[in-house]
């Protein structure tokens, strides 16, 4: 086994395969860097350049307007907000660029075989945790450990790591994660997964001390990073503030970092723009785009997987029956509804119209499968024949503008159909507590790299944050076999069937696909908006 720091070539035939597979339009330039770099192939090694450093004012501090979530076990994430609080604080191993490419976080490169069933991590040498020690492949072994115990009800990292996970004991399987020396680590996968390393860079992930495994990270607050949490007081602020004591190997730019919670009204976000009471937003939505653009503020926007989900749970009882446990009922609410008026009046048209599979045309191996057609009157003879046209259906969502926006339309749609439908709308505290639970609810969904892995995520049997109750184990064993795929075409055939089984069981009503915007005050830079609305605290910086 190599100790070499230096990233490793890729064989041969694979860099072959990869070359003639974009030069000849088989891959587009997404699905080629998402799979050069998961592979191993460093960054700079394509080309990719590196961020650009503005001259930043001594001293700074900046505030960013975002909610402030209760924290816990990092693992048990499941609002990207929680992450960014303590993006200064905790890094990730790998880092997901918006074009699909994999850069080194706590890593410093990393091999992968051709057939995805094998990985060698090699950790960063100059990386120290805040309390002195070094960061070492005990560390990640024991993060490994962590995030593969499935039996932690909750734990989506469980499901982001499955080829790792013994079935027998629902923790890490002996022998898949092993130390090869302080900076090295080995994983032996169970099965091939390509979503593995993608899998890395979603932000549960974060990397804890080895003592502080299940911790929540404000109890001792030991990290990699620069920047220590001076103030956390969910609903309303966190504050980050650069540590004196530490020579990290990512130093921060600005002194202060600043997170202000102003609630789900984005008329409340535009004001404490306009009054200078914030220089960043973290998400400007709808009217409100054209209000921050007036004031002079810097728009960054991205097209993205990011998406909303109308979904009923199958597995739900009221009163003694599942009402959409019938597939008669699913298939009416998908029919009743169109997705073209749901992204204009939902979401103000900012983004793309989807086809309720949850693959998007931005991911690699995405099928293109006939559209959704909206039907009333087949939606109307559909419900009657399950003999709910008169059950009143109770639709949730949470309080803020697009998704609730989003989720009245759909009301209104489905009363139109005929269908009796009373809105239930909560605080976002409630909300955020029971978002799995709810019978018939709208839930958004951030972006990922590949198609496989929010399906993975959303709709494998048992998932930790499958909402829709959906268990199906022809759809499962599609999964298994489009994950150990690497070759996109051949990927692409098996998504065919899986976006296909999703629509035919009318599992989800997906909408539209996000187009993100946020806004920042010139002089800002590091702020801009990315597909997975992990901010790189480290990187802010306002220039002086």
């Amino acid at each position: 086994m190599s100790q070499s720091r230096r990233p490793a070539a890729l064989p041969r035939s694979l860099l072959g395969e990869l070359g003639r597979d974009w030069r000849t339009g088989g891959m587009d330039r997404r699905e080629f860097l998402a799979r050069a770099t998961a592979l191993g192939v460093s960054a700079a090694a394509l080309g990719a350049p590196g961020p650009g450093r503005a001259q930043e004012a001594p001293g700074s501090g900046l505030r960013i307007q975002m909610r402030v979530l209760p924290q816990g076990d990092p693992r048990l994430w499941d609002f990207t907000e929680k992450y960014n609080a303590c993006a200064g604080l905790l890094d990730t191993l790998v880092h997901a660029d918006p074009d699909g490419r994999l850069s080194g976080r706590l890593l410093e490169s990393w091999e992968t075989a051709e057939d995805a069933a094998s990985c060698t991590l090699h950790l960063r040498p100059d990386v120290t945790w805040s309390n002195g020690d070094a960061f070492t492949a005990e560390d990640v072994l024991a993060n490994f450990e962590g995030w593969c115990d499935s039996r932690l009800a909750g734990n989506s990292m469980a499901s982001r790591l499955a080829s790792l996970v013994d079935p027998g004991t629902g923790g890490l399987r002996a022998g898949a994660v092993s130390i090869v020396d302080p900076l090295t680590v080995r994983l032996e996968l169970g099965f091939p997964d390509i979503t593995l390393l993608p899998g890395l860079s979603d932000y549960p992930a974060v990397v804890m001390h080895r003592s502080a495994i299940g911790e929540d990270p404000l109890e001792r607050q030991i990290g990699t990073g620069a920047y220590r949490i001076a103030e956390y007081s969910p609903g309303a602020r966190a504050v980050l503030e650069r540590d004196p004591a530490r020579s990290p190997w990512r130093p921060g730019r600005v002194d202060r970092i600043e997170f202000v919670d102003l609630g789900p009204d984005p008329a409340a976000v535009a004001a404490a723009a306009e009054a200078g009471q914030i220089d960043v937003t973290y998400d400007t939505i709808g009217a409100y785009v054209s209000v921050l653009d007036g004031i002079g503020w810097t728009r960054s926007e991205i097209d993205t997987s990011a998406t909303i989900v109308l979904r009923a749970s199958q597995t739900h009882e009221m009163g003694g029956f599942r009402p959409y446990g019938d597939l008669r009922v699913r298939q009416a609410l998908q029919l009743a509804v169109d997705n073209q008026v749901l992204l204009e009046l939902g979401y103000d048209g900012r983004g793309t119209v989807a086809e309720n599979h949850h693959v998007s045309p931005l991911h690699p191996a995405y099928a293109r499968i006939a559209p959704p057609r909206q039907d009333v009157a087949a939606a109307q003879r559909l419900m009657d024949e399950a003999g709910l046209l008169e059950y009143e259906h109770e639709l949730v969502s949470i309080d803020d503008d697009w998704r609730r926006f989003t989720t009245d339309v759909m009301a209104a749609q489905l009363r139109d159909a005929g269908f009796k439908v009373k809105r239930v709308i909560l605080p976002a505290s409630e909300y955020n507590a029971g978002w799995k639970d709810f019978a018939f609810s709208s839930t958004n969904w951030n972006a990922r790299e590949l198609g496989v892995q929010v399906l993975d995520l959303a709709y494998r049997s048992g998932a930790a944050w499958n909402e829709t109750g959906f268990a199906d184990p022809e759809f499962d064993a599609l999964l298994d076999r489009a994950k150990g795929l690497p070759g996109v075409e051949e990927r692409r055939e098996v998504m065919a069937g899986l976006q296909q089984k999703l629509r035919d069981q009318a599992v989800i009503v997906q909408p539209y696909w996000r187009r993100l915007m946020r806004h920042y005050r010139p002089g800002v830079t590091g702020a801009e908006r990315t597909h997975k609305d992990m901010i790189d605290l480290h990187e802010l910086a306002r220039a002086g």
